[in-house]
């Protein structure tokens, strides 16, 4: 049975204002008040980047309500779904931001509260990918709302990826970095350092991970160029209800890429999601 997406896109408010993008995959099953799983997307990342529309379908033909959503400030907008034609709010983007868009997608769905519900605001699971792997982790910390978290090749210390020319990053106001793909220039606004640095315990993976309490799955490829395995052994380490799942001859995005043409998920990240599938069932 083909999915549902109700509606195409939805909008709610984000930080300073800014509006989140979301899509609701429905279960082909039929099935009302189904578990819902909300997933974040990485840096220079988008809800629409890859293979994420058939991450969804997968989802959702397994009886689960996938949602999907663009945090209010990584620079895509609802114009321009793929595109990033925002860099103000790219460069004004931080970790407090995202965490804070991530509880509003959390308070949206246990808002719902329809006399036939589409969600069980009981079962709300939650999978991020690289740094939003990392804010997953801190908000399985701090959100009482969720029953389980998947991360897929995620950072461990987010400070430590901050870039390094601080002195220079602070009289200028503004560093860039080459997006690889687009060719674009993209701005980091010197907030984003005093915005982490204000908050480093808050933001602490090593302290606050030790708080989570619900069953939490991390999935790594062993040869991820961009966020080394070794991550998540430390996230493993740190995290005391986790299960490590390392995956051999794949890297950061499990042989998946933008645009992604094929209509069918490559086999590293079929596995991928089989596996989360199986661990939020479980």
């Amino acid at each position: 049975m083909k999915i549902q997406t109700i509606p195409q896109t939805i909008e709610i408010e984000g930080s300073n204002s800014l509006l989140i993008s979301l899509d609701v995959s429905i279960n082909s099953l039929g099935m009302k008040n189904a578990p819902v799983v909300i997933f974040c997307h990485g840096y220079k990342g988008f809800k629409d980047w890859g293979c994420w529309n058939l991450v969804a379908e997968k989802f959702a033909n397994s009886g689960f309500n996938f949602l999907k959503f663009n945090f209010s400030h990584n620079g895509v907008t609802s114009i321009k779904r793929t595109e990033f034609d925002d860099l103000n709010a790219f460069g004004n983007n931080n970790y407090t931001k995202e965490l804070s868009d991530l509880e509003s997608v959390i308070n949206w769905v246990k808002s719902e509260k329809s006399q036939d519900p589409l969600f069980d605001t009981d079962s709300i699971f939650i999978i991020g990918h690289s740094r939003g792997g990392g804010i997953v982790s801190l908000a399985a910390a701090q959100n009482e709302n969720l029953k389980r978290a998947v991360v897929w090749a995620s950072v461990f210390d987010l400070t430590a990826r901050l870039p390094k020319n601080t002195e220079e990053w602070k009289k200028q106001g503004v560093v860039y970095q080459l997006n690889g793909r687009t060719n674009q220039e993209m701005p980091l606004f010197y907030q984003f350092y005093e915005n982490t640095i204000l908050n480093k315990k808050e933001l602490s993976i090593a302290i606050q991970g030790k708080k989570v309490s619900i069953p939490f799955c991390i999935i790594h490829g062993m040869d991820d160029k961009a966020v080394s395995f070794e991550e998540a052994e430390k996230l493993h380490e740190v995290i005391p209800t986790s299960e490590l799942i390392l995956i051999e001859n794949t890297g950061h995005t499990f042989g998946s890429s933008h645009p992604w043409k094929e209509n069918h998920l490559p086999k590293e990240l079929n596995e991928v999601v089989e596996e989360t599938i199986r661990f939020l069932k479980d």
